[in-house]
């Protein structure tokens, strides 16, 4: 096969692979800490207790 795939194309440079890494955890940090405040809004609202 003579078609272009991921290891024909230049590597991008050290600092912007570790800030996509960065990014995507500080996001799923962020939406797991959504998801979370969102469930104990529901649950108070429902009457139950977070303590």
């Amino acid at each position: 096969m003579t078609g272009k795939g991921m290891m024909d194309e230049e590597k991008k440079p050290l600092w912007q692979r570790l800030g996509w890494l960065v990014a995507i955890w500080v996001g799923s940090v962020v939406s797991l800490a959504i998801v979370a405040w969102l469930m104990r809004l529901f649950m108070s609202a429902a009457g139950l207790s977070t303590h």
